[in-house]
């Protein structure tokens, strides 16, 4: 069977003096991903002296909204401060999908075609842009790229069976404004 990695986090800043950092959670499923024993890839951040490719989960709580974690190859708060902004990967099966039915792993979206609510092409989802709200990266026919906030609101619908996404398309969100369209022909 194949697996994939997703990310389902961040280190951020250490937490006390026994190598506990907080984690910036990127999963809607953090006591699956982070449960004792759980094996994650890392990513370290360009430049970073960090060398472990993969962390240990020993323990995790949950402190203040913020989940603590500590690692078996962060002993100590020096360790943890190496591994601030290390981005934190799980692997799992290509086939498994988040227990959440309005939840999605980015390989999910990634070349799906994008419609708008009339059924209009309006291109392709390229990629996701993950942040304080995660956006999808859209790739227009013209081979543009747009950005749309991948909240309900601005995409309605998501049809993994049909290979498309519907987005409620505004001018200057996929469609350029009209004034754009005209300075592009001139």
């Amino acid at each position: 069977m194949e697996s994939i990695e997703v990310v389902v986090g961040r280190i951020g800043k250490p937490h006390g003096i026994r190598g506990e950092v907080t984690v910036d959670v990127r999963t809607d499923e953090p006591e699956r991903r982070y449960a004792d024993g759980a094996v994650l890839h890392v990513e370290a951040p360009r430049g970073s002296a960090f060398s472990p490719r993969t962390l240990t989960v020993t323990r995790t709580r949950w402190h203040q909204g913020v989940l603590l974690a500590s690692f078996a190859e962060l002993p100590d708060r020096t360790a943890a401060e190496s591994a601030r902004g290390v981005v934190l990967r799980a692997v799992v099966p290509a086939d498994e999908t988040p227990e959440d039915p309005e939840e999605f792993y980015d390989h999910q979206l990634v070349g799906l075609a994008a419609y708008d609510v009339d059924g209009t092409p309006l291109g392709e989802v390229a990629g996701l842009v993950h942040g304080a709200q995660d956006l999808l990266r859209i790739t227009t026919p013209d081979r543009r790229e747009a950005l749309v906030p991948f909240v309900a609101a601005l995409v309605p619908e998501v049809d993994l069976a049909g290979g498309r996404v519907v987005i409620a398309d505004r001018p200057g969100l996929v469609t350029p404004f009209p004034d754009d369209e005209d300075r592009e022909q001139a």
